[in-house]
C-alpha cells in the first residue's frame, strides 16, 4: 500500500534527540511543571493502521448526500455545474499543486502566467479594466470592495440591497465594524432591490451602494437604472455577480458598475461542501491602486521574451503600513487556475451555452412547476434560481426528496423572516428533463 506521508521510524526519532542533545521526549517538556501536565488518558480512540483507518473513513463520507450520487437543487451561491474533465489533470501537476503564492516571482513564471490569465479572462466577462490575482471567495470580495470604497471616498455608510447574499452581508458587516462604517439595508420590492427606498437612503455620506447581479433570489437586477442613482450621489457601485451568468447578461462594467466582485466557484472549481473557493476582484482603472492582493502584469525581459512579474501589491507586509490598502495575505491560487482552466475549456461560446442553458433549464423548471399548481413568487428575468412557495414546511419538502435521490432547494425562512415556507430552488446545466420532471412530481405528491 502506497503511503501518504512517510512515518517516523524510533532511528528517526533518536536521530532527532541525539541532534538536539536530549535522550527523551519527556526532556522536551521539561520547563513544564509536573502539576500542569495532563497525566490521564485522552477520550479518543485508539491508534488505527492506515488501512483500516481509510475503510472508516470512506464509509463516514459514504453517508454524504453529494451531487454524485444526488441530482442537486440546492444552489445559494455554491452549484453544481459541469466541470472540464483537463481541470484535475492541470491542477494535479506538482508545480501548481504545491506553489502557495509567488513570494519569488522571477522564479514562478508557470504561477504568475496562470494568474495572469485569470486576471485577464475575468476583465473579459466582467467589462472591468482590472482584475487583481483572486481572493478567498465572493463574501469577501464584497467586503473588501465596501473598504476600498470608504477609504476612496472618505465616507463611512454602505448600503447593501437585501438581495444580495445573506451570508455576503454578514461578511461586509464584519468588515465594516473594525474600520465603523455603517451600513444599511436597502428593502425588497418583488424580489428586487427597492429604488425608491434607495433614492431616500443614499445621501453625501454614502461610500458604496452593492448590488447583486443576478440577485440571491436569482431575478436579474436593473443595473442601468441603479446606477445614475449610485454616481448622482457620489458614490461606487458595486456588484457582486455570478460570472457564469455574464456569458448571457451584459456585464457590469459596461452598465456603468466601478467595482464587480464575485466568486469563481461555477468555474470547475467543486462544491466541497461551501469551499474553499475562490473570490474575484474587478476594478476600473481609476482604482487601481487601491485594489488588495496582487496584480500580476506582463513584461518581457533583457532577451525580448516574454514573462510575468508582480505589477502592485497591495498589503503591508510589502509596503509601508500607512500606505496599505488591505490585509489580504494570500490568493486563492489553485482555485484560479481551475477556474482558468475551466473557462479556457469551455472558450466564450461554451460558456455563452453553458449560461443559456441555466436560464432555459431553469424557466422549463418555473412552467412545469406552474402546471403543477404551486405559485412562483417572482416575475421577471432570472438566472439559475427561483423562489417557490411551498404548502409543507420546506424541511419536511426536502426530506422526502432525499428520499427520492434528489437533493432540495434552500430554505428561504433561514434567511427571511417573510419568506418562511418558500424554498430557493436551482437548475443548473447539470439537471436533466427526466431529474426535473421527478423533482416536479415529488415536490407536488409533498405539496399534496
Amino acid at each position: 500500500m502506497k503511503h501518504r506521508y512517510l512515518p517516523m521510524t524510533p532511528q528517526d526519532e533518536k536521530a532527532m534527540l541525539d541532534t538536539i542533545g536530549i535522550k527523551s521526549i519527556d526532556e522536551l517538556f521539561a520547563d513544564i511543571p509536573e502539576k500542569v501536565r495532563f497525566k490521564g488518558e485522552y477520550n479518543i480512540k485508539p491508534a488505527k493502521s492506515e488501512s483500516s483507518l481509510t475503510k472508516e473513513l470512506s464509509q463516514l463520507a459514504a453517508k454524504n448526500a453529494d451531487s454524485n450520487t444526488y441530482a442537486s437543487f440546492l444552489g445559494a451561491g455554491v452549484y453544481d455545474h459541469y466541470k472540464p474533465i483537463i481541470v484535475d489533470h492541470v491542477i494535479s501537476r506538482s508545480e501548481f499543486y504545491t506553489a502557495y503564492t509567488p513570494y519569488q516571482p522571477e522564479i514562478s513564471q508557470g504561477e504568475l502566467q496562470a494568474i495572469f490569465e485569470f486576471q485577464t479572462m475575468i476583465s473579459e466577462l466582467t467589462g472591468m479594466e482590472i482584475a487583481n490575482s483572486s481572493m478567498y471567495d465572493g463574501g469577501t470580495s464584497l467586503a473588501e470592495a465596501g473598504m476600498l470604497a470608504a477609504g476612496h471616498t472618505r465616507r463611512k455608510k454602505i448600503l447593501v440591497s437585501r438581495a444580495v447574499h445573506p451570508e455576503s452581508r454578514d461578511v461586509v458587516r464584519s468588515y465594516a465594524l473594525g474600520q465603523s462604517i455603517t451600513v444599511e439595508e436597502i428593502p425588497l420590492k418583488d424580489g428586487h432591490t427597492d429604488l425608491d427606498a434607495l433614492k431616500e437612503m443614499i445621501d453625501d455620506n454614502t461610500a458604496a451602494v452593492m448590488i447583486q447581479y443576478p440577485n440571491f433570489f436569482g431575478q436579474v437586477e436593473n443595473l442601468k437604472e441603479i446606477e445614475p442613482i449610485v454616481h448622482e450621489a457620489g458614490a461606487l457601485f458595486t456588484v457582486s455577480s455570478n460570472p457564469l451568468a455574464l456569458g448571457a447578461l451584459t456585464p457590469p462594467g459596461t452598465l456603468g458598475a466601478d467595482i464587480t466582485v464575485g466568486d469563481a466557484q461555477p468555474f470547475g472549481i467543486p462544491e466541497a461542501f461551501g469551499g474553499p473557493h475562490c473570490g474575484y476582484f474587478a476594478v476600473t482603472k481609476a482604482l487601481m491602486r487601491k485594489v488588495p492582493g496582487r496584480l500580476v502584469g506582463e513584461t518581457t525581459d533583457e532577451d525580448g521574451r516574454r514573462g510575468f512579474v508582480l505589477t502592485l501589491q497591495a498589503r503591508e507586509q510589502h509596503i509601508r503600513r500607512d500606505k496599505a490598502t488591505s490585509n489580504i495575505c494570500s490568493n486563492q491560487a489553485l482555485n484560479a487556475l481551475a477556474a482558468s482552466v475551466a473557462m479556457t475549456a469551455l472558450g466564450k461560446e461554451g460558456t455563452k451555452e453553458m449560461a443559456i442553458q441555466n436560464i432555459t433549464k431553469t424557466y422549463y423548471m418555473k412552467q412545469q412547476l406552474k402546471a403543477a399548481g404551486f405559485e412562483i413568487a417572482f416575475d421577471g428575468a432570472h438566472f439559475n434560481e427561483i423562489v417557490v412557495k411551498t404548502g409543507a414546511p420546506v424541511k419536511q419538502l426536502n426530506a422526502s426528496l432525499l428520499q427520492k435521490g434528489m437533493i432540495g432547494g434552500y430554505d428561504l425562512g433561514l434567511s427571511y423572516e417573510e419568506f418562511d415556507r418558500h424554498v430557493l430552488i436551482a437548475v443548473t446545466e447539470q439537471r436533466t428533463k427526466e431529474e426535473i420532471d421527478a423533482f416536479v412530481q415529488e415536490m407536488g405528491a409533498t405539496h399534496a
